[in-house]
């Protein structure tokens, strides 16, 4: 059993190699091979995960620190005194992160079999999934900050992969979908920042980035000195499993009798053997100061500094105020990518990162208002905004925004557990209901097909859209288990007993209701906020289910729509039995279902890695206010778009008429986000773009300097090299001379008259010439 966690390097080795197999022989296997290879690589994972599940509860929920083989130190500068490991953690709440990455994405792998049948490059697509499922483990397994950024990164990666997957697509819709992946890809490079400054100011401050070292006690709180092995190892945080002496020495010591005592506490390590947690607990206990250069900061100040700049990539990757707004295009990507990002990776991130520095958050008093008020902020905003939208995934990509504003606003308040527990609870049922969007995305397509292909295959109707629940309508006897299944996932989002996100949802207002009557004006401003954005949810999801299933078809392709292949209408039911039973596993005390289910089991799960963890008490007030809100907003949707009402004779919203006109425009157009930052940032960057290009780097650096200087300079100084100079003096020297011999030699020539008499005389007149020169000097004599 103590071997167990060594496993753990497994989880994220198999869909690697299934990203390899993919990647490379893909195209041999087949569609069945190919999406079977990533969907068991991903099975494999999920199979892993529970064997590490099982080995925390059989062993105490001792937490494991596993060093995998070959990769080593990673990095280590010895003359600097860094060394940053490639540690995997082994605890309840990374494991807890990995049962729903893997559990919810090989549910997804295995529709996905279904959904992207026919795809030129199905092989591709399973190997970009399995890429995504690996870069999500290693972030939440890793043990340290920078580990877990190398996962953050490549989760960003991933998704500008899987968003832009269809980038070729025909009439300007691959256009669309590539900016949609770059859109993605920036926003999230602006949050990323925010990690980057953390991570260095963390690395300043602690010189460490490792969460916990081996030995440490994480929960002081939970630890209790106990007699006896069995009780030490319950209390007691493990080591990496490849050092179980150095884990016994640190986690328990002898007493005078020779039993074995438990460690409760932390004072027998020295801070550089502490992690990021645990340094920062004793350096506020001590009132340490930080120094930055000529800086010197409080503690305290310098880790609100590392939370602001972490809430920045929380913005980013969860998508909140004000960096949302890649999420609603992300939904260009093939319908799994969606479910994948939207439920059991990617977006989940931010709230496992401020989960997981729950310590830092505690003591960042500012910081936790600033993120309750975010939080509650983008969930009423991102509510509103849903129920004006045509399209069908993005009705549940801002509902998936808004469900973020409520685990967000849940960490500001303290109530890290009931964030976690909406986290999995959101997994299930909104994977159900995109999977559900994309059966029926499936069915009028095939409805389409049928009715407007002729005999060549051609496509008459441009005007089609499939996810444009306009054309939609009376699929309920079309599609009977994507209805059912649907059902399920809408009222288990709404929040309606005894569904999983009525107890996720309810423990997170509760929480909030306790925090505001401890005195925090946060917790009524976020209770009332998530009441109203409840309501909202309610009502933008029976508004989708009037449209889309109730009623008469409004097409062709609507009435000809077909039920989706087992293969995808399977795995919608083991995600609607989830969206059923999830909420069980954090059942507070009521109607005594806390004697068959446990009481707060998941918050007890969680406290043993969560310091702060705690279980919020069961409010029945707050949960009867938000269980009525949530059936009184079903009630009002279907007056307003039951029957035949859902869309008017002009194709337009009823809301979109009369009294409510002005607030449904404002919600169709998104309140203007979109346009807000094309103005303030991407048209301005645009503008600079193209000076920069146009202006700067053509018309001046090349139509000016390198033209009209250097070109123009060059043309000129090669005209006087080669005129004046070359031609003037360099050649009228050699012509000089030339011309000079030249005529020499037409005059010396003219002594060459061909006579021999003339030759004679000469020679003659030469003999007497030399004997003259030779008797001159005789004759001075």
């Amino acid at each position: 059993m103590e071997s167990i966690p060594r496993i753990v390097p497994l989880v994220v080795v198999f869909p690697i190699i299934g990203l390899i197999i993919n990647l490379f022989w893909g195209r041999r296997l087949g569609e069945k091979g190919a999406g079977w290879v990533a969907s068991v690589a991903a099975l494999l994972s999920f199979a892993m995960s529970l064997a590490l599940a099982g080995y925390l509860v059989s062993n105490n929920f001792q937490a494991a620190i596993v060093n995998p083989p070959l990769i080593g130190e990673w990095i280590h500068i010895a003359s600097a005194n860094v060394n940053i490991p490639w540690q995997m953690r082994v605890d309840t709440l990374s494991v807890t992160m990995l049962l729903v990455v893997t559990g919810v994405g090989s549910i997804i792998h295995i529709y996905a079999i279904g959904y992207m049948h026919g795809d030129e490059r199905f092989a591709r697509f399973f190997a970009y999934l399995n890429l995504f499922l690996a870069f999500m483990l290693i972030l939440v397994l890793g043990n340290n900050f920078l580990m877990m950024f190398v996962g953050w990164e490549g989760v960003g990666l991933s998704s500008f992969l899987l968003i832009g997957f269809w980038f070729d697509k025909a009439k300007g819709e691959g256009l669309k979908n590539s900016n949609a992946a770059k859109k993605a890809f920036i926003v999230n490079r602006v949050g990323d920042f925010g990690v980057l400054m953390s991570i260095f100011l963390m690395f300043w401050t602690f010189s460490t980035l490792d969460f916990f070292k081996p030995g440490e006690v994480v929960n002081t709180h939970l630890a209790e000195v106990s007699h006896g092995e069995e009780a030490a190892a319950e209390e007691a945080e493990a080591a990496t499993p490849e050092d179980e002496s150095h884990d016994a020495e640190a986690a328990a010591a002898e007493g005078e009798h020779g039993e074995v005592v438990a460690l409760t506490s932390n004072d027998h390590l020295e801070l550089s053997e502490m992690g990021v947690f645990g340094q920062a607990e004793r350096m506020l206990e001590d009132n340490q100061d930080v120094t930055f250069g000529p800086i010197t900061l409080s503690l305290k100040t310098t880790i609100t500094l590392i939370t602001l700049f972490m809430l920045l990539g929380v913005t980013g990757k969860s998508a909140q105020i004000p960096l949302f707004v890649w999420l609603p295009d992300a939904m260009a990507g093939p319908t799994p990518v969606s479910a994948l990002i939207h439920a059991a990776t990617m977006v989940t991130a931010g709230v496992y990162i401020m989960t997981r520095s729950n310590v830092l958050f505690v003591e960042a008093s500012f910081t936790s208002f600033l993120v309750a008020i975010i939080g509650a902020g983008t969930a009423i905003m991102a509510g509103y905004i849903a129920i004006a939208q045509w399209d069908i995934k993005r009705v549940l990509a801002y509902s998936t925004i808004s469900q973020l504003g409520f685990m967000v606003a849940a960490v500001g308040v303290g109530a890290y557990s009931a964030a976690m527990f909406h986290l999995v609870t959101h997994a299930f049922f909104k994977a159900l209901l995109f999977l559900g969007s994309g059966s029926v995305i499936h069915g009028m397509e095939h409805g389409h097909h049928h009715v407007h292909e002729d005999e060549h295959g051609a496509d008459h109707d441009d005007d089609f859209d499939p996810q444009d629940m306009r054309f939609m309508g009376g699929l309920i006897t079309k599609m009977p288990l994507t209805y059912l299944a649907y059902i399920i996932g809408t009222l288990a989002l709404a929040g309606i007993f005894p569904l999983a996100g009525f107890w996720s949802k309810d423990e997170i207002l509760a929480d909030a209701f306790t925090h505001g009557s401890d005195g925090h004006a946060d917790g009524w401003i976020v209770l009332v906020l998530l009441l109203l954005a409840a309501g909202f949810t309610a009502f933008y999801m029976w508004r989708q289910v009037e449209m889309v299933f109730h009623g008469k078809p409004r097409s062709e392709a609507a009435a000809h729509a077909s039920e989706s292949p087992v293969i995808m209408t399977g795995p919608l039911m083991a995600l609607a039995f989830l969206s059923i039973v999830g909420g069980f596993l954090n059942t507070p005390s009521i109607l005594g279902l806390d004697q068959i289910f446990g009481l707060h089991r998941m918050t007890t799960w969680l406290e043993q890695s969560v310091v702060n963890a705690h279980a919020g008490e069961f409010q029945p007030l707050i949960a009867i206010i938000a269980l009525g809100l949530a059936l009184g907003a079903i009630a009002v949707a279907r007056s307003v778009y039951g029957g035949e009402k859902a869309v008017t004779e002009d194709g337009s919203d009823p809301l979109a008429k009369g009294a409510t006109a002005g607030l449904w425009q404002m919600a169709h157009t998104r309140l203007h986000w979109d346009e807000f930052y094309d103005a303030i940032a991407v048209r301005p960057y645009n503008a600079t773009a193209y000076f920069l290009a146009n202006i700067v780097d053509w018309e001046f650096l090349h139509d000016y300097i390198h033209n009209a200087i250097i070109g123009r300079g060059f043309k000129g100084l090669g005209d006087v090299l080669s005129k004046p100079v070359d031609l003037g003096i360099i050649d009228g020297v050699v012509n000089g001379v030339g011309s000079v011999i030249r005529r020499l030699a037409d005059w010396m020539r003219q002594s060459q008259s061909g006579y021999v008499r003339l030759y004679a005389i000469s020679f003659l007149l030469g003999v007497v010439l030399v004997l003259i020169i030779l008797l001159i000097p005789m004759i001075n004599q």
